[in-house]
């Protein structure tokens, strides 16, 4: 209903967002559901399968931190333009690729398009909306992420039932081209905010130009340092648990509803309940309470999986909690990154924050992969898990609440 408070421009931002972050995640999960397909092609190592994975993971770190700083220096539509365009083209020439090794380059490559365009369209709506509505609106275009990878499902087994396992992998790849499409909304419905207009008019009227390097600057760097250890146990914990906890439950519970596309619908659709309702608590609570509640939640949950006997039925139902809460945590993220950080750094800021996170966390996996050898792969889930959103809480605890912040022409530059 409170999109009924904003009027067609604010409207028509979020639409371009929404559609941005969602064809995100269409051209990043249609991946993970052809790693079969490649291994039995072309004789492809599990681990081959999780270079390319990592290499994504790594490559979308600093394409959002160079989208970030970007945005500050030539705007946030243009930039959002460019990474759309960029992560379409890289995901369409993937399937003409004929080794891992090919692969892994477009898929790389990939991966700047695919995390500069969230540090982008987070900023660019965090600057539109209005302090009252920002976390629902940036915890809305966050939703998107469950629609583009419920999507790359259903694509999946359409075009699977269509052609051969040998062609059918080419054409997903070759569908993520129709995302760029998108910039052609964008080039006619949208503009940059007013804020960043009269920011940048401020800083040419001195003389002065945006520099990254100011998020960094005494009274600035505590915010930063605390702000990417947030992204580090939120996104430490995710990973940590959806890399390993399939084949924990697979390989040392025995249990074969993860191969069910049920358990996917579940599990998505907890996602986008989270996704929403972490938005709209964010709200109401406070960006710091909703982070805080989420974590011990999700650490709750994880104990439940990896401790507990479990069944399959009890796994399934299950499945809508760990997606909401996994999900769910990320959604105030972008408001309130965007809400610390003066308006001329606030791309930089938020593009380094996060991404910092997505780098050190994409290292969760491989810690519990060492751990494993020295004790169950469940107690090493639990342990990473409980320890990444210890550090959610206490990194919560020592950053400033920002809910209701206006977002004003205030530049660290000055």
């Amino acid at each position: 209903m409170w999109l009924k408070e904003t009027n067609p421009e604010e409207r028509k931002t979020l639409l371009a967002a929404f559609l941005g972050y969602g064809v995100d995640a269409f051209d990043y999960m249609i991946y993970t559901f052809m790693i079969p397909t490649l291994i039995a092609l072309w004789g492809m190592t599990k681990a081959q399968a999780g270079y390319i994975a990592t290499g994504a993971l790594i490559t979308s770190a600093i394409g959002g931190w160079l989208a970030g700083i970007l945005a500050d220096r030539y705007g946030r539509v243009r930039m959002l333009q460019i990474t759309v365009l960029w992560f379409s083209a890289f995901t369409f020439l993937s399937g003409f690729t004929h080794s891992p090794e090919q692969l892994f380059v477009t898929r790389a490559l990939q991966g700047l398009g695919f995390g500069g365009e969230w540090s982008v369209g987070s900023v660019l709506i965090a600057e539109m909306i209005s302090a009252r509505h920002r976390g629902k609106a940036v915890g809305l275009v966050q939703s998107a992420w469950a629609i583009g990878w419920g999507i790359s499902a259903l694509a999946f087994w359409v075009v699977y039932a269509l052609f051969e396992p040998a062609m059918a992998w080419r054409v997903l790849f070759w569908l993520g081209v129709l995302p760029a499409l998108l910039i052609l909304y964008i080039r006619r419905q949208i503009s940059d905010p007013q804020v960043f207009k009269d920011t940048q008019a401020k800083l040419a009227a001195s003389g002065q130009r945006s520099n990254f390097l100011l998020i960094f600057k005494p009274g600035i760097l505590r915010i930063t340092v605390l702000a990417s250890l947030l992204a580090t146990g939120m996104q430490g914990a995710y990973y940590a648990v959806t890399t390993w906890l399939p084949t924990y439950l697979k390989m040392e519970r025995n249990l074969s509803v993860l191969n069910t596309s049920g358990y996917l619908i579940v599990l998505i659709a907890g996602s986008f309940a989270g996704y929403l309702t972490s938005a709209w608590l964010s709200d109401r609570l406070g960006r710091r309470n909703c982070f805080m509640l989420f974590a011990l939640c999700a650490g709750v949950l994880v104990v439940f999986y990896t401790q507990l006997p479990i069944t399959d039925a009890a796994m399934m139902v299950l499945g809508f909690p760990l997606g909401f809460f996994l999900s769910g945590i990320f959604s105030g993220m972008g408001a309130f990154l965007s809400e610390l950080y003066p308006s001329d750094i606030r791309g930089s800021g938020q593009g380094f924050c996060y991404n910092f996170g997505r780098a050190v966390g994409s290292i969760f996996p491989a810690v519990v992969g060492i751990m494993s050898s020295s004790m169950s792969l469940g107690v090493a889930i639990g342990y990473m898990a409980a320890g990444a959103y210890l550090l959610v809480i206490i990194a919560s605890l020592l950053l400033p609440e920002t809910r209701g912040r206006e977002l004003t022409d205030v530049t660290a530059t000055a």
